[in-house]
């Protein structure tokens, strides 16, 4: 007798590192088990991305780093992620964000790319830097699902 496994596809999980210039972008796989660094874009074209993104692909929700200061309160870039997730949630209503607490998220990416072997000019690439930080909130989110 054979026990067929019913195949499961769950929307992509979308994760932003969002910066005043650039947003590292990170997505998962349709079964939501592993975090992948997606791209880096400018944060001002970041919205059109995302729709496009979203026409192609199934996404059952953002997640958006959220940084803290080191006494748990929100930091100085808040204020520029506020107005990013009123413009979010007003374009794609039927998509929720959640928020991923993103403090040292740039030095595990650094650290991650030293680990990786990354010569000293391939870590000054800011995008990859903000690329894999997207990848570390996202993967933080998986597990604490």
């Amino acid at each position: 007798m054979a026990i067929f496994a019913k195949k499961i596809d769950l929307g992509r999980v979308v994760a932003l590192d969002y910066g005043k210039k650039r947003t590292g972008v990170a997505v998962t796989d349709p079964l939501q088990l592993i975090a992948s660094g997606l791209t880096t874009v400018a944060t001002h074209e970041l919205l059109e991305f995302l729709k496009k993104y979203i026409e192609e692909e199934d996404v059952d929700c953002f997640v958006v780093g959220e940084p803290k200061q080191m006494n748990n309160t929100p930091s100085e870039a808040e204020m520029f992620i506020a107005p990013f997730l009123k413009r979010l949630r007003k374009i794609f209503p039927h998509v929720p964000i959640e928020r991923q607490d993103e403090r040292f998220t740039s030095k595990m990416a650094f650290q991650s790319m030293i680990d990786g072997g990354l010569k000293k000019k391939q870590r000054r690439d800011k995008s990859l830097i903000d690329e894999i930080s997207a990848t570390i909130i996202l993967q933080a989110f998986l597990n604490r699902k």
